[in-house]
C-alpha cells in the first residue's frame, strides 16, 4: 500500500519518540491527490500487497491461488461473501487458534459492530494495518477542513466513549470498533498533530458509565470554552443527544462551576479525580454561562454561544444520521457542519474532500491505497440473463462486480471490500451512488443499506424512503412548534394482509386530528410504485403510526450499552426486523396511541 505508515510530516513511529508535529497539510493533500491521479495502479498494488501478507492464511491457501495477486485470478479464485460466510472463520479466532485463518499475522484484537442492524454486534477481526488506514482516513479529511476552516491550535469538544475493551476466554481483546481506536497508543498523538485534542481527559472518554461520561464532557467543554475550535462526535446523532442532555442539566453545570465541586451524579473516583484537577471554583465563568443560556430563544444557536472560537461542528451526518440534522442546525445556529468520513466497522472506504458541500450532499472519494474495491450494479434490471440448458428457460443471474475506476457516473452499486484485516470481497451491504470522480477515483454517495428495506410483496422501500416520508408527515407538527424526536419502523406480518408500522416519539402532546393526518401523510408518501398499487387493492394493510413514549429511544439506546455497544458507534435502528425482538419490545411495550391510515 502506498503511503500507508508515513503520512503529513512523521510516521507515527517518529511521533511516538518525539514531541508531536503539526500535521503538513499540503504534503497530505499532495499524497492523496497522486493516489487518486493513479488509482487504477494503485489498486492494482494494493491488492497485491494484501495478497503478499495473508496468502499463508488458511482461508486463501483454499481457494487455490498460488501465490498469484493479479485482480483477474483473484475474482475468479474467491467467491463473493456475506459476514454470515466467515463467522466460522471468525468464531475460530476468537476462539484462541494462533493458527493463520484470515491474516497471515495472528489476530489479537476484534472489534464488535454496533449491533443495530441485525440485532446483536458482529466480530469483526481488527490489526494494526486497519489502524494506520484509521489515522490515513482521519489525516485525510483533516487535511481538506484544515484548508477550508483553519484552526487554531486549542482543544476540541469531542463527545467520544469508549466501552469497556474486555478478553475473550482464549485472551484476545474485544471491543466496539471505536473504542479499539480511541485506545490505541496511537489515537492520542495522531488527534494531537491535528489540532484536535480532546478537552475531556482519559477518564472521562473511557468512563464506565457514558451517562456520566457524557456530563463531564459537557462540564470539560465548558471549563475550556474560550479554546475549543470545533465540536464533534463520530454520529451526529451523539451531538443531538449531548446538547439535548445540556438542556435538562445545564443549571447543574453552573452551580458545579460556580462552587468549584462536582455533581453528586458523578461516582466513579477514577472520573472525580480526573475532574477535580480540571474544575476550580469560577463564579464568573457560571454567570456567563447561566446569562447565555437564558438569553436564547429555545436553544436556538446554543453551540455558538457556548463555544465563541468553534469553527465548525463535525461528525458523519450522511445516511441514518441525516433526520438528526435539523435539531443540529438549530443548535449550530450558523456555525457549518461538516460530513466526515465513510466507513464502518469493517472497514474505511472515502474521505470527504469538499466539507464546505452540506451534509445532504456530501461525497467520499474512495482512498484507492486502504483496500481493494469492486461495485455491484444495482441498475434496474440489471441481471443478466443466462439460459439453463437442461430446461431451456433463462435465469437471472447477478451481475458481475465491476472495479473502482470502471464505475459510472449517476449508477447505484454494492460495495465489495477486500481489507487488510481478513476480508476477501465481502459484501458490506451498503448501497451507493456515483456522482463524479475526483481524478480517477470515484466520488461516492450513500444511499441506503441493501438489507434494511420495508417490504410486504412487491413493494421495496428503503431507509431513505422512510425518512422521506417522516420528513414530510413531520411538517404537520411544526405548524404546533413540535417536533418528532426519533423514529423506527417494523413490517407487523400478524395482521392479514401484512402492513407497515411507523413509531414516533414526540417532544409533548399533538392532538388525534393532527397524528391522524400525519399518518395519513405517511402512507401516501411511500411513492414506490409496488407500494402504491398494493394499498391500493389492499393486498398491503392500512399504514399504522404509534406514538411512543418520551424517552423510549432512550431505553433503546441503553440496551445496546447494556450489549456492549459504545455510544460514539450507536446508530437508531430504523427498520426493526425479526432478530431485533428486544428492541421491538421496547417499542411496543412503550405505545401511548395508534392510529391507522384512510389515505387509501
Amino acid at each position: 500500500m502506498i503511503n500507508r505508515i508515513r503520512t503529513g510530516i512523521v510516521s507515527v513511529t517518529m511521533i511516538e519518540k518525539m514531541e508531536v508535529e503539526l500535521l503538513d497539510v499540503d504534503k497530505l493533500i499532495e499524497e492523496f491527490e497522486s493516489v487518486t491521479k493513479n488509482a487504477e495502479n494503485v489498486q492494482r498494488d494494493t491488492l497485491k500487497k494484501i495478497l503478499e501478507e495473508n496468502g499463508c492464511a488458511e482461508y486463501l491457501q483454499n481457494l487455490g491461488l498460488n501465490g498469484r495477486t493479479d485482480p483477474e485470478s483473484f475474482k475468479a479464485c474467491v467467491p463473493l461473501v456475506t459476514h454470515d460466510d466467515l463467522e466460522p472463520y471468525i468464531q475460530r479466532i476468537v476462539g484462541g487458534s494462533s493458527s493463520p485463518i484470515l491474516t497471515g499475522k495472528p489476530i489479537t484484537t476484534i472489534s464488535l459492530s454496533s449491533g443495530t442492524t441485525q440485532g446483536k454486534p458482529k466480530f469483526v477481526p481488527f490489526n494494526d494495518e486497519l489502524m494506520e488506514t484509521t489515522l490515513q482516513i482521519y489525516r485525510t479529511s483533516y487535511a481538506f477542513r484544515e484548508r477550508e476552516f483553519p484552526i487554531e491550535n486549542g482543544k476540541a469538544l469531542q463527545f467520544i466513549y469508549s466501552s469497556k475493551q474486555s478478553n475473550t476466554k482464549d485472551g484476545l481483546i474485544a471491543g466496539t470498533a471505536t473504542t479499539n481506536v480511541f485506545r490505541n497508543s496511537q489515537f492520542k498523538n495522531a488527534m494531537k498533530a491535528m489540532q484536535s485534542q480532546c478537552c475531556s481527559p482519559d477518564e472521562v472518554i473511557f468512563g464506565p458509565d457514558f451517562h456520566q461520561s457524557l456530563y463531564c464532557h459537557l462540564l470539560c467543554g465548558l471549563i475550556f470554552r474560550e479554546e475549543v475550535q470545533f465540536v464533534s462526535s463520530t454520529f451526529s446523532h451523539s451531538i443531538v443527544h449531548a446538547f439535548r442532555t445540556f438542556e435538562q442539566v445545564w443549571e447543574e453545570l453552573c452551580a458545579d462551576i460556580r462552587g468549584g465541586v462536582l455533581t453528586s451524579r458523578i461516582t466513579y473516583p477514577s472520573v472525580r479525580l480526573a475532574m477535580a484537577k480540571l474544575l476550580k471554583p469560577n463564579p464568573e465563568l457560571a454567570d456567563l454561562i447561566h446569562e447565555k443560556c437564558s438569553g436564547l430563544n429555545n436553544w436556538y444557536g446554543l453551540i455558538p454561544s457556548l463555544f465563541p472560537n468553534a469553527k465548525y461542528i463535525c461528525g458523519i451526518m450522511t445516511g441514518s444520521m441525516e433526520p438528526y440534522l435539523k435539531k443540529l442546525r438549530h443548535y449550530a445556529g450558523g456555525l457549518p457542519l461538516l460530513s466526515s468520513d465513510y466507513g464502518s466497522s469493517e472497514g474505511w472506504i472515502g474521505a470527504n474532500v469538499n466539507p464546505k458541500v452540506p451534509p445532504e450532499s456530501a461525497t467520499y472519494v474512495v482512498l484507492p491505497n486502504i483496500g481493494y474495491f469492486e461495485f455491484i450494479p444495482l441498475k434496474e434490471n440489471a441481471e443478466e440473463h443466462v439460459q439453463d440448458k437442461v430446461s431451456n428457460s433463462f435465469l437471472s443471474k447477478e451481475p458481475k462486480p465491476v472495479g473502482l475506476t470502471e464505475v459510472k457516473v449517476g449508477e447505484e452499486y454494492e460495495i465489495i471490500i477486500t481489507s487488510f484485516g481478513g476480508l476477501y470481497r465481502y459484501r458490506l451491504g451498503d448501497v451507493v451512488k456515483v456522482t463524479g470522480f475526483h481524478n480517477s477515483s470515484p466520488e461516492l454517495k450513500f444511499v441506503c443499506r441493501r438489507n434494511l428495506m420495508l417490504t410486504i410483496n412487491i413493494d421495496k422501500n428503503t431507509e431513505k424512503d422512510l425518512q422521506l416520508a417522516v420528513e414530510a408527515a413531520s411538517k404537520l407538527n411544526a405548524e404546533e412548534k413540535l417536533e418528532v424526536l426519533d423514529f423506527s419502523s417494523h413490517v407487523d406480518l400478524s395482521t392479514d394482509p401484512g402492513h407497515y408500522v411507523i413509531f414516533w416519539e414526540i417532544n409533548g402532546e399533538v392532538g388525534d386530528e393532527v397524528l391522524k393526518e400525519c399518518c395519513n401523510c405517511l402512507d401516501r408518501s411511500f411513492v414506490d410504485a409496488g407500494y402504491v398499487s398494493s394499498r391500493k387493492v389492499n393486498s398491503i394493510g392500512p399504514l399504522e403510526l404509534r406514538v411512543v413514549r418520551k424517552g423510549t429511544f432512550q431505553n433503546i439506546l441503553d440496551h445496546y450499552i447494556g450489549l456492549g455497544a459504545a455510544l460514539s458507534q450507536f446508530k437508531t435502528p430504523r427498520c426493526v426486523g425479526p432478530r431485533n425482538s428486544e428492541v421491538l419490545r421496547i417499542l411496543c411495550d412503550n405505545v401511548v396511541k395508534s392510529y391507522l391510515s384512510t389515505a387509501f
